[in-house]
Protein backbone atom coordinates (compact mmCIF):
# COMPACT_ATOMS: atom_id res chain seq x y z
CA UNK A 1 0.00 0.00 0.00
CA UNK A 2 1.41 3.30 -0.99
CA UNK A 3 0.81 6.55 0.82
CA UNK A 4 0.32 9.79 -1.00
CA UNK A 5 2.94 12.40 -0.34
CA UNK A 6 1.53 15.83 0.55
CA UNK A 7 3.37 18.68 -1.02
CA UNK A 8 3.43 22.08 0.56
CA UNK A 9 2.42 24.74 -1.95
CA UNK A 10 5.15 27.23 -2.64
CA UNK A 11 3.89 30.81 -2.36
CA UNK A 12 4.14 32.71 -5.59
CA UNK A 13 6.12 35.92 -5.49
CA UNK A 14 5.52 38.70 -7.97
CA UNK A 15 8.30 39.32 -10.45
CA UNK A 16 10.87 41.85 -9.39
CA UNK A 17 10.35 45.11 -11.28
CA UNK A 18 13.02 45.81 -13.83
CA UNK A 19 15.20 48.88 -13.57
CA UNK A 20 13.49 49.94 -16.79
CA UNK A 21 9.99 49.68 -15.33
CA UNK A 22 8.19 53.01 -15.43
CA UNK A 23 5.87 53.72 -12.52
CA UNK A 24 3.76 56.69 -11.57
CA UNK A 25 2.97 57.89 -8.05
CA UNK A 26 -0.53 58.79 -9.23
CA UNK A 27 -3.52 56.52 -8.65
CA UNK A 28 -7.22 56.70 -9.41
CA UNK A 29 -7.61 58.57 -6.10
CA UNK A 30 -5.83 61.52 -7.72
CA UNK A 31 -8.78 62.00 -10.07
CA UNK A 32 -11.07 64.54 -8.43
CA UNK A 33 -14.07 65.51 -10.57
CA UNK A 34 -14.46 69.26 -10.78
CA UNK A 35 -17.54 71.20 -11.81
CA UNK A 36 -19.88 69.03 -13.86
CA UNK A 37 -22.53 69.54 -16.52
CA UNK A 38 -26.08 68.18 -16.19
CA UNK A 39 -26.50 64.48 -16.96
CA UNK A 40 -28.43 65.10 -20.20
CA UNK A 41 -25.53 67.22 -21.48
CA UNK A 42 -23.03 64.50 -20.59
CA UNK A 43 -25.22 61.91 -22.35
CA UNK A 44 -25.32 64.06 -25.49
CA UNK A 45 -21.53 64.36 -25.40
CA UNK A 46 -21.11 60.59 -25.14
CA UNK A 47 -23.49 60.14 -28.07
CA UNK A 48 -21.54 62.67 -30.13
CA UNK A 49 -18.29 60.90 -29.23
CA UNK A 50 -19.76 57.59 -30.36
CA UNK A 51 -20.79 59.13 -33.69
CA UNK A 52 -17.25 60.41 -34.34
CA UNK A 53 -15.75 57.03 -33.47
CA UNK A 54 -18.30 55.20 -35.64
CA UNK A 55 -17.62 57.45 -38.59
CA UNK A 56 -13.87 57.01 -38.24
CA UNK A 57 -14.32 53.25 -37.94
CA UNK A 58 -16.82 52.61 -40.73
CA UNK A 59 -16.29 55.42 -43.22
CA UNK A 60 -12.70 56.62 -43.02
CA UNK A 61 -10.95 53.26 -43.27
CA UNK A 62 -7.36 53.62 -44.45
CA UNK A 63 -7.96 57.36 -45.00
CA UNK A 64 -7.68 57.82 -41.24
CA UNK A 65 -3.88 57.71 -41.59
CA UNK A 66 -4.06 60.85 -43.77
CA UNK A 67 -2.85 63.67 -41.47
CA UNK A 68 -5.61 66.00 -42.67
CA UNK A 69 -8.35 63.44 -41.98
CA UNK A 70 -6.80 62.42 -38.69
CA UNK A 71 -6.50 66.00 -37.51
CA UNK A 72 -10.12 66.71 -38.42
CA UNK A 73 -11.32 63.63 -36.50
CA UNK A 74 -9.23 64.58 -33.46
CA UNK A 75 -10.72 68.08 -33.41
CA UNK A 76 -14.20 66.62 -33.84
CA UNK A 77 -13.63 64.28 -30.89
CA UNK A 78 -12.57 67.11 -28.60
CA UNK A 79 -15.55 69.18 -29.71
CA UNK A 80 -17.94 66.26 -29.16
CA UNK A 81 -16.76 65.96 -25.55
CA UNK A 82 -16.96 69.70 -24.93
CA UNK A 83 -13.18 70.06 -24.55
CA UNK A 84 -11.66 73.33 -25.73
CA UNK A 85 -8.13 73.42 -27.13
CA UNK A 86 -6.01 76.48 -26.42
CA UNK A 87 -2.63 76.78 -28.17
CA UNK A 88 0.16 79.04 -27.00
CA UNK A 89 3.89 79.45 -27.49
CA UNK A 90 6.06 78.81 -30.55
CA UNK A 91 4.86 77.55 -33.95
CA UNK A 92 4.47 73.79 -33.85
CA UNK A 93 6.44 71.37 -36.02
CA UNK A 94 7.59 73.83 -38.69
CA UNK A 95 10.71 71.83 -39.65
CA UNK A 96 10.10 68.54 -41.51
CA UNK A 97 10.88 65.54 -39.35
CA UNK A 98 10.43 67.08 -35.90
CA UNK A 99 10.25 64.95 -32.76
CA UNK A 100 7.57 66.36 -30.44
CA UNK A 101 7.85 65.36 -26.77
CA UNK A 102 5.18 66.17 -24.19
CA UNK A 103 4.21 65.44 -20.62
CA UNK A 104 1.44 62.88 -20.25
CA UNK A 105 -1.79 63.38 -18.30
CA UNK A 106 -4.65 61.90 -20.26
CA UNK A 107 -5.70 60.06 -23.42
CA UNK A 108 -6.85 63.53 -24.50
CA UNK A 109 -3.17 64.50 -24.86
CA UNK A 110 -2.92 62.60 -28.14
CA UNK A 111 -6.04 64.31 -29.49
CA UNK A 112 -4.62 67.73 -28.61
CA UNK A 113 -1.38 66.97 -30.47
CA UNK A 114 -3.16 65.46 -33.49
CA UNK A 115 -5.47 68.48 -33.63
CA UNK A 116 -2.53 70.88 -33.69
CA UNK A 117 -0.01 69.33 -36.12
CA UNK A 118 0.24 66.53 -38.71
CA UNK A 119 2.00 64.13 -36.36
CA UNK A 120 2.35 60.38 -36.11
CA UNK A 121 2.13 59.03 -32.58
CA UNK A 122 4.40 56.63 -30.73
CA UNK A 123 2.51 54.76 -28.02
CA UNK A 124 3.02 51.86 -25.67
CA UNK A 125 1.84 48.54 -27.04
CA UNK A 126 -1.03 48.32 -24.54
CA UNK A 127 -2.85 51.21 -26.26
CA UNK A 128 -3.71 48.91 -29.16
CA UNK A 129 -5.89 46.85 -26.79
CA UNK A 130 -7.90 49.76 -25.39
CA UNK A 131 -11.64 49.61 -26.16
CA UNK A 132 -12.94 51.94 -28.87
CA UNK A 133 -9.74 53.92 -29.40
CA UNK A 134 -7.29 51.00 -29.71
CA UNK A 135 -8.28 49.88 -33.22
CA UNK A 136 -8.52 53.51 -34.33
CA UNK A 137 -5.02 54.39 -33.15
CA UNK A 138 -3.65 51.43 -35.07
CA UNK A 139 -5.55 52.43 -38.22
CA UNK A 140 -4.24 55.98 -37.80
CA UNK A 141 -0.67 54.76 -38.30
CA UNK A 142 0.44 54.84 -34.69
CA UNK A 143 3.84 53.30 -33.98
CA UNK A 144 3.97 51.01 -30.95
CA UNK A 145 6.80 50.24 -28.58
CA UNK A 146 7.00 47.29 -26.21
CA UNK A 147 8.51 48.68 -23.03
CA UNK A 148 9.37 45.20 -21.75
CA UNK A 149 11.20 43.97 -24.88
CA UNK A 150 14.55 45.64 -24.31
CA UNK A 151 16.26 43.66 -27.06
CA UNK A 152 13.76 45.14 -29.51
CA UNK A 153 14.60 48.72 -28.51
CA UNK A 154 17.31 49.28 -31.18
CA UNK A 155 14.83 48.26 -33.88
CA UNK A 156 12.20 50.64 -32.49
CA UNK A 157 14.72 53.50 -32.39
CA UNK A 158 15.78 52.74 -35.98
CA UNK A 159 12.13 52.81 -37.10
CA UNK A 160 11.64 56.20 -35.44
CA UNK A 161 14.81 57.60 -36.98
CA UNK A 162 13.75 56.42 -40.45
CA UNK A 163 10.35 58.10 -40.05
CA UNK A 164 12.00 61.35 -38.96
CA UNK A 165 14.44 61.25 -41.90
CA UNK A 166 11.49 60.86 -44.28
CA UNK A 167 10.07 64.14 -42.99
CA UNK A 168 7.34 62.74 -40.75
CA UNK A 169 6.62 64.45 -37.46
CA UNK A 170 6.60 62.02 -34.52
CA UNK A 171 4.96 62.78 -31.18
CA UNK A 172 5.61 60.79 -28.02
CA UNK A 173 5.39 60.94 -24.24
CA UNK A 174 8.86 60.23 -22.85
CA UNK A 175 7.69 60.03 -19.22
CA UNK A 176 6.41 56.59 -20.19
CA UNK A 177 3.32 56.90 -17.98
CA UNK A 178 0.65 59.38 -17.00
CA UNK A 179 0.56 61.76 -14.06
CA UNK A 180 -2.48 63.46 -12.65
CA UNK A 181 -1.67 67.14 -13.09
CA UNK A 182 1.49 69.23 -13.23
CA UNK A 183 4.32 67.73 -15.33
CA UNK A 184 6.96 66.22 -13.07
CA UNK A 185 8.12 62.90 -14.51
CA UNK A 186 11.58 61.94 -15.68
CA UNK A 187 11.99 61.72 -19.45
CA UNK A 188 13.20 58.30 -20.60
CA UNK A 189 16.10 58.95 -22.90
CA UNK A 190 16.10 55.95 -25.28
CA UNK A 191 13.79 57.42 -27.93
CA UNK A 192 15.82 60.66 -28.07
CA UNK A 193 18.52 58.63 -29.81
CA UNK A 194 16.25 58.53 -32.87
CA UNK A 195 16.35 62.33 -33.13
CA UNK A 196 20.15 62.32 -32.83
CA UNK A 197 20.52 59.59 -35.47
CA UNK A 198 18.21 61.47 -37.84
CA UNK A 199 19.60 64.93 -37.05
CA UNK A 200 16.03 65.96 -36.17
CA UNK A 201 15.04 68.83 -33.88
CA UNK A 202 13.18 68.05 -30.66
CA UNK A 203 10.26 70.31 -29.76
CA UNK A 204 9.08 70.15 -26.14
CA UNK A 205 5.35 70.62 -25.47
CA UNK A 206 3.64 71.26 -22.13
CA UNK A 207 0.02 70.11 -21.71
CA UNK A 208 -2.17 71.40 -18.88
CA UNK A 209 -5.87 71.05 -18.05
CA UNK A 210 -8.17 73.58 -16.43
CA UNK A 211 -11.83 73.97 -15.52
CA UNK A 212 -13.15 77.50 -15.18
CA UNK A 213 -9.52 78.64 -15.25
CA UNK A 214 -8.37 76.42 -12.38
CA UNK A 215 -6.14 73.31 -12.59
CA UNK A 216 -8.08 70.04 -12.65
CA UNK A 217 -7.34 66.32 -12.49
CA UNK A 218 -10.74 65.34 -13.95
CA UNK A 219 -9.31 64.16 -17.32
CA UNK A 220 -6.31 62.34 -15.80
CA UNK A 221 -6.00 58.73 -16.95
CA UNK A 222 -3.94 57.27 -14.13
CA UNK A 223 -3.62 54.18 -11.96
CA UNK A 224 -6.23 51.50 -12.49
CA UNK A 225 -8.82 53.88 -13.94
CA UNK A 226 -10.74 52.14 -16.73
CA UNK A 227 -10.97 53.92 -20.06
CA UNK A 228 -14.78 54.09 -19.98
CA UNK A 229 -14.60 55.58 -16.47
CA UNK A 230 -12.18 58.24 -17.70
CA UNK A 231 -14.45 58.91 -20.68
CA UNK A 232 -17.35 59.47 -18.30
CA UNK A 233 -15.26 61.90 -16.22
CA UNK A 234 -14.42 63.92 -19.33
CA UNK A 235 -18.00 63.91 -20.64
CA UNK A 236 -19.27 65.24 -17.32
CA UNK A 237 -16.57 67.91 -16.91
CA UNK A 238 -17.76 71.50 -17.24
CA UNK A 239 -15.68 74.12 -19.04
CA UNK A 240 -12.71 71.79 -19.61
CA UNK A 241 -9.80 73.33 -21.51
CA UNK A 242 -6.54 71.71 -22.56
CA UNK A 243 -3.70 74.16 -23.15
CA UNK A 244 -0.93 73.08 -25.51
CA UNK A 245 2.14 75.27 -25.04
CA UNK A 246 4.81 74.68 -27.67
CA UNK A 247 8.39 75.57 -26.73
CA UNK A 248 11.10 76.47 -29.25
CA UNK A 249 12.73 73.41 -30.85
CA UNK A 250 16.01 72.08 -29.48
CA UNK A 251 18.63 71.14 -32.12
CA UNK A 252 19.82 67.59 -31.54
CA UNK A 253 23.34 68.25 -32.83
CA UNK A 254 26.10 68.12 -30.21
CA UNK A 255 23.80 66.32 -27.77
CA UNK A 256 23.87 62.86 -26.28
CA UNK A 257 20.51 61.23 -25.69
CA UNK A 258 20.97 61.88 -21.98
CA UNK A 259 21.61 65.61 -22.35
CA UNK A 260 18.88 65.95 -24.98
CA UNK A 261 16.30 64.24 -22.78
CA UNK A 262 17.33 66.38 -19.81
CA UNK A 263 17.11 69.60 -21.84
CA UNK A 264 13.63 68.68 -23.08
CA UNK A 265 12.47 67.64 -19.61
CA UNK A 266 13.65 70.87 -18.01
CA UNK A 267 11.88 72.82 -20.74
CA UNK A 268 8.56 71.05 -20.27
CA UNK A 269 8.76 71.31 -16.49
CA UNK A 270 11.60 73.50 -15.21
CA UNK A 271 13.30 72.16 -12.08
CA UNK A 272 12.19 73.72 -8.83
CA UNK A 273 14.81 76.22 -7.66
CA UNK A 274 16.38 75.43 -4.29
CA UNK A 275 14.75 77.07 -1.35
CA UNK A 276 16.50 80.14 -0.02
CA UNK A 277 16.38 81.39 3.52
CA UNK A 278 14.80 84.79 3.96
CA UNK A 279 16.99 87.31 5.77
CA UNK A 280 16.28 87.43 9.46
CA UNK A 281 14.91 90.85 10.39
CA UNK A 282 16.74 92.67 13.16
CA UNK A 283 15.38 92.00 16.63
CA UNK A 284 12.85 94.58 17.60
CA UNK A 285 13.85 96.54 20.64
CA UNK A 286 11.58 95.89 23.60
CA UNK A 287 10.49 98.66 25.88
CA UNK A 288 13.06 97.53 28.43
CA UNK A 289 16.04 97.86 26.07
CA UNK A 290 18.44 100.70 26.73
CA UNK A 291 18.23 103.43 24.11
CA UNK A 292 21.45 104.12 22.19
CA UNK A 293 23.55 107.02 23.41
CA UNK A 294 23.19 110.13 21.30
Amino acid sequence: MTTATRTTPVPLTPPTPSAWTVTSPCTSRCVVPGPTVPRPTAALRCAAFARVVTRATLLDGARLADPAVLGARARATLAALGVRLHRTGAPLATTPGTLLVANHVSWLDALALLSSAPVRLLAKREVATWPLVGPLTTRAGTLYIDRTAFRDLPRAVATLAAALRSGQHIALFPEGTTRCSAPAGTFRRATFQAAIDAGAPVQPVTLTYRQHGHPTTAPAYVGDTAFLTSLRHVAHAADLTVTLHAHPPIPSHHHTRRTLATAAQHTVHPPTPPATLAPVPPRLRSSGDRAPLS
